[in-house]
Formats: structure tokens, sequence, C-alpha cells
């Protein structure tokens, strides 16, 4: 009976590898090596980043969710492949809520609603009133069906009864050199992709799409302020593990990544990037995974978005 109290206690006792379903240079490569440094420096164990990317984050998830759960083999993961693809593809028949254990949250990022200057809307309610004037004639783009930016708009027309067209791009800066150019209306983007286009007055900010708003852009109201309650579209980056790491392995992780979530640097680093951190406990994170989960099979379903 007391093996298993002993785990934590030993661990870590070898390296670790933590799994980024991203190429190098992405915002989870990014992340991931931001957190294993600083793991690394408190355990005093090398922490190896393997970027796996393919397949929007399935690699990654098959390759952790079938390691041994001792602890050695994390995934930092993008809410996309943990909480919408299972909803996109459900011909694939996984599913990362069961196969893989919450850790801990690591960071968040607002999307930022922008739009074309020559686009005579200012607020929320009046890109709500233009588009109801005329249904079908504003056009949005994203990075693809599927893609944050394309939820993100679907959340936005299925709470504001708006009709807009979907342009789908093969990618995020694609789509913003769209909007920039006047080729479409507007996009969802993060701070980072868009802010300094809007510094330069090529894209108006509307809004953000968290539930308060960002430091980054403290003047810009969040979409549910400005007139739309209830929405809230965050993208996140956590930690998960084989889903039968031991719990005290679980919790010992928590605690790692909260302390480094409340270093100095760490959180100008996430700054920099355009996001924030919030800290978590498991069930917490746990709580927060499932309940986003929940939302983007509504929308996918009623929107009727399929994986492309």
């Amino acid at each position: 009976m007391a093996a298993p109290y002993s785990c934590a206690q030993n661990y870590p006792a070898k390296p670790l590898r933590i799994i980024a379903a991203q190429s190098a240079g992405g915002g989870t490569d990014l992340f991931a090596r931001l957190l294993g440094q600083k793991m690394s420096e408190n355990w005093k164990q090398p922490v190896v980043i393997e970027n796996r990317p393919g397949a929007g984050g399935t690699i990654g998830n098959d390759i952790t969710a079938k390691s041994a759960p001792d602890g050695y083999t994390l995934l930092l993961a993008t809410a996309g492949q943990i909480v919408i693809n299972q909803n996109l593809y459900p011909e694939a028949g996984r599913d990362p809520l069961k196969e893989l254990a919450p850790i801990a949250l690591f960071a968040t990022s607002p999307l930022m609603l922008v739009v074309h200057p020559s686009v005579p809307a200012h607020s929320v309610r009046e890109l709500i009133a233009l588009a109801k004037s005329a249904p079908n004639r504003l056009n949005h783009g994203s990075g693809g069906g599927g893609s944050p930016a394309h939820l993100a708009a679907e959340l936005f027309k299925a709470l504001t009864g708006t009709q807009m067209t979907h342009v789908p791009f093969k990618g995020v800066a694609p789509s913003v050199i769209a909007v920039i150019a006047g080729q479409i209306d507007l996009t969802f983007a993060t701070i980072a992709a868009v802010l300094p286009q809007v510094k330069a007055q090529r894209l108006r900010a509307v809004a953000v799409s968290t539930p308060r708003r960002s430091q980054l852009v403290p003047d810009v109201p969040t979409i549910a302020e400005a007139g739309v309650p209830g929405y809230e579209v965050t993208t996140w980056f956590g930690l998960f593990a084989p889903a039968a790491l031991p719990k005290d392995v679980v919790a010992k992780l928590n605690v790692e990544v909260n302390r480094i979530l409340a270093l100095p640097d760490v959180r100008g680093r996430l700054y920099n990037e355009g996001a924030e951190s919030i800290r978590m406990s498991v069930d917490e994170f746990s709580a927060f995974v499932q309940a986003d989960a929940a939302r983007w099979a509504k929308v996918i379903k009623t929107a009727g978005i399929k994986g492309e």
C-alpha cells in the first residue's frame, strides 16, 4: 500500500520528454520549450521536446496516450487537439478526453475580432446590425474549416442570429492578409498576429473573444460585454499525460507547472507572445476542459461544420 505514495517522492528520476504536436517555432513548441527549461532547472533532469506535428495534433495525442503512464512522457496540447478535433472527425473514433489525463493549464490567448477599415462598424453592436441588414454580404476569413477563427465566427453567428459567408484560407496569415487587402471583411485571429496591423491602422479592432479583457489591449472590449452575453472563445495550451498516470504524479506535475507560471520571466515571456497564464488545480483544469469540449461539440453540431 505504501508503494503508490512513494511514486511522486521519487519522481522524476530520469529524463522527461514533452510531445509538441506542432513544428518547431510554433506556439506549442515555444511554450513546451519554456516549460521544459524551467522543469529541468528545478528538477535537475533533462527535458527533451519532441516535435510530432500532423493530423491536427492527433499524432501527438496517440504517442502520449500509448506511452507508459509513468510521468516521463507528457504532452503540451492545444484546445483544438483535445476538445475540437473529435467533433470534426468523429469517424476517427478517438477521444482525447478518455485517453489523456489533464494536468495543468499553461497559457491562454484571446482571439481578436478585426475588420477592414472600410467596414462601417466600429463596435460589436454595429457589426451585428450591419450583418443583419444584408445577410451573407459580409465575408469572414479563417485558416480553414474547423480552425479556431472559423469556430469563433460560427459561435458569433449562432449567438447573434447573423449570417455571414465563410471564406477558408490555407493558414491564419493568408486570411489576415486578405482582410488587410480588403478582399474579405473580417476575421478572428490571435492578438499577436494582428496587433501590429491594428496599430498601423490597416485593421480595426472591434473586440476580443475571452470573458475578460486582455491586458495587451485593455481598451478593446470583450464580445460578451459589447452585446453578446455568453460569448467566450479562448485558445489555450495545457499539459496532459497518459490517462492511467498515478494521481500523486499528476498532482506533483500540477504544482510544478503552477510554480513555473508564477515566475516573473515566464509571465513576461507569455505576455510578449500575446498570452496569459491562469493557475488552476487539477480538478479546475479538468472541469475547464470538459466545459470547453461541451461548448464546441454544440457549436460544431449546430453549424454543421465538417473537418477538411
